[in-house]
């Protein structure tokens, strides 16, 4: 996809769908207190970003913050999150991730702290939708070297696990993003069950690869495949 062919949501899109999916991030508590963070691009070079500070749950779009790509704030009165740097990285580095999510959801950030990636073939939807979630190496959080640290899986996946942090997704736009969390969180709390039961079901190579025409077909050109097991 070539630059000149993405569509762009205008300013007020982007600001709507902001605070829509940080108040469903909050109400799902995928995010406490002040966590986490979220933005949108509204061109190659301007986006629209959440302040640092501010419970994603009860932002208001007067305290949004419209940044450039080079991290400059181009409206707003707040001081946009630190964390900017990682998703400014993923935008550079994948030119078709229109938005990004980031949150501390409880179960897969227990998977990101015991460093264990989220990539047994147990669910179809979400092997069809993500594929694979890895572990990014640790770095502090808001530091250039937690930025470098997505940067390998940008434009082979749709997600990764920040390591003793929480999770970022990426997406065509804001509430793609925000699914995307969402269903990284579900996968983890079904690993988690099946972790308790002691056993689980893990699908083929054969039954994987039907599962990527599935994808093909939506048209959803990345995502990990995960390595098959006995079969389901």
């Amino acid at each position: 996809m070539s630059e000149n062919s993405i569509k762009y949501p205008a300013d007020k899109e982007a600001k709507e769908a902001i605070l829509e999916a940080g108040r469903r991030m909050y109400a799902r508590g995928l995010v406490a207190s002040n966590d986490g963070n979220i933005s949108c691009k509204v061109s190659a070079t301007e986006l629209w970003a959440t302040p640092t500070g501010v419970s994603k749950g009860f932002m208001t779009e007067d305290m949004l913050v419209k940044m450039d790509i080079n991290g400059n704030v181009l409206e707003g009165n707040l001081k946009p999150s630190s964390e900017m740097k990682m998703h400014l990285a993923i935008y550079r580095e994948n030119p078709e991730a229109i938005a990004v999510t980031h949150a501390h959801p409880p179960v897969s950030t227990a998977f990101a702290v015991a460093g264990e990636p989220l990539e047994s073939p147990v669910l179809q939807e979400f092997i069809v939708q993500m594929g694979t979630v890895p572990v990014a190496k640790y770095a502090p959080p808001g530091s250039v070297e937690l930025a470098e640290s997505v940067v390998p899986f940008c434009k082979t996946h749709n997600g990764v696990l920040l390591a003793n942090h929480g999770v970022v997704t990426w997406g065509k736009d804001v509430m793609n993003a925000y699914f995307r969390l969402e269903s990284v969180e579900y996968y983890a709390t079904i690993m988690l069950y099946t972790n308790i039961i002691g056993k689980r079901r893990e699908l083929s190579d054969e039954q994987i690869a039907e599962l990527m025409v599935i994808r093909k077909n939506l048209g959803i050109t990345s995502g990990g495949i995960p390595k098959g097991g006995a079969g389901a």
